[in-house]
């Protein structure tokens, strides 16, 4: 299965070069995998440089997880990592996505020096 980097996840979910969304979407037509490290990348460039509300980084989330052609890496991590955002977006995805993917790792506490990454279960300050 392809792979895809960042690039061509932004551009699929920005949809602001005519040409490069359709170069992506007929790319990803067959199937194509996408990374927590690009997908981490791609929800961070729509936040920093697009703009996107957590209300629209969680509605591009969540259309990614049901996405037909796009296969999600530990998609169940994903999903818990969205379920920790939408309950508290001020935290960042990408923190969630850390979280989640050290919990399904079994190496928890998560150690952080982040205050409001430490309130959430699995997560310990130092």
């Amino acid at each position: 299965m392809l792979a895809v980097d960042t690039n061509v996840l932004v551009r699929l979910l920005a949809r602001d070069d005519a040409s490069q969304a359709f170069a992506a979407d007929q790319a990803v037509a067959k199937g194509a995998w996408v990374s927590h490290l690009v997908l981490a990348e791609a929800v961070w460039i729509l936040d920093v440089v697009y703009a996107r509300t957590p209300k629209q980084l969680i509605a591009a989330l969540d259309l990614l997880l049901i996405h037909e052609s796009l296969v999600l890496q530990d998609a169940d991590v994903v999903s818990a990592a969205l379920a920790q955002f939408r309950a508290k977006p001020a935290l960042g995805f990408s923190d969630c996505l850390v979280l989640e993917t050290a919990r399904k790792a079994g190496h928890l506490p998560l150690a952080t020096l982040d205050k409001a990454l430490a309130r959430l279960e699995g997560a310990r300050r130092l």
